[in-house]
């Protein structure tokens, strides 16, 4: 992404990221009944963590990161995963299009380039958090960083010292 700047890349996530805190202690879900939405929800919170994470490391590089949240939009993968919120919400749902169109300003606007490690919906910055319970600590930002490390066997190598050859 470096040789290529200036890059962007969008991480799509989830409101549902809102409802639930960190788990770094059991990020593969081995412990504990699993809920899938519940799963869901902490990995978005863990992409949004991430993403700014990655746009710190990045910082400088041409290369800006931003994570966002297309709104609840009428496709088949919230009919087939969340058929009861479907069947209560369908004709308040948006369009994949509308969806969509935050999406596709990230990587496209001018405005998103100026800036890097934000978290939006509907074209607007919006907070990460909206209770407190759900805010994690450093330590756990550290923490989710090394498991990801740990789980995907991937060193990361500080941008200011890899080579461009």
């Amino acid at each position: 992404m470096e040789k290529s700047a200036p890059a962007r890349i969008v991480n799509v996530s989830s409101g549902g990221m809102y409802t639930q805190r960190i788990h770094v202690e059991d990020l593969q879900t081995a412990e504990g009944e699993f809920d899938g939405p519940t799963v869901y929800a902490r990995t978005k919170r863990a992409q949004v963590i991430l993403t700014e994470m990655w746009a710190q490391r990045l910082q400088g590089t041409g290369v800006v990161v931003h994570a966002m949240h297309p709104g609840w939009a009428d496709t088949p993968g919230v009919e087939s995963s969340l058929p009861r919120f479907y069947a209560v919400t369908k004709r308040l749902l948006r369009t994949p299009q509308e969806g969509a169109d935050t999406i596709v300003w990230l990587g496209a606007a001018s405005e998103p380039a100026h800036s890097s490690g934000g978290f939006w919906h509907d074209r607007r910055q919006r907070p990460t958090h909206r209770v407190p319970w759900t805010k994690e600590t450093l330590e756990d930002r550290e923490r989710l960083w090394a498991e990801c490390e740990r789980l995907s066997a991937w060193r990361d190598i500080p941008a200011t010292t890899q080579s461009n050859t």
